[in-house]
């Protein structure tokens, strides 16, 4: 299999969402909370969420787990650098569901970079072979993507 169309949705990522921004028009603001406004709302102007969902070998979940929880510097350091916070994966029977928000400005050339990092692929290694993937999933995903229906701040 093709690891570039793979790996260029970190994780094979999912649903994409703008947040939407303050609104700096709002009424009762003076011109100094809506300057404060607008720069809060420039950190999050950009932000794409993300959500996606794989299966897991019920024999490998402990291995997951304890892999998860002693995280690669390298690969953490990866993330950050790709533009992604807020990451989590959670486990529910044998379905994991992933979850995070990309605050950059172009999300394909941040995975294909991330997609190239050694520490990164040796990672995906590891964690791949503890994975199911959706038949459900579209050409090119690991981890299938979900349409977000639903988000309140």
């Amino acid at each position: 299999m093709d690891m570039m169309p793979r790996r260029s949705f970190f994780i094979c990522l999912i649903a994409v969402w703008w947040v939407a921004c303050q609104n700096n028009e709002k009424p009762g603001l003076d011109s100094e909370k809506a300057a404060q406004t607008n720069s809060v709302a420039s950190d999050t102007e950009h932000v794409q969420r993300y959500g996606m969902v794989i299966k897991i070998k019920p024999d490998k979940i402990d291995k997951y787990k304890k892999l998860h929880a002693h995280a690669w510097p390298g690969v953490l350091k990866q993330i950050k650098e790709s533009h992604i916070r807020n990451y989590s994966i959670f486990l529910k029977d044998d379905l994991l569901f992933g979850y995070f928000e990309y605050t950059g400005n172009d999300f394909d050339a941040d995975m294909k970079k991330m997609a190239q990092d050694s520490v990164t692929q040796e990672w995906w290694k590891l964690t791949d072979s503890y994975q199911i993937p959706l038949n459900s999933r579209k050409k090119g995903e690991w981890w299938a993507q979900m349409e977000e229906v639903f988000h309140y701040d």
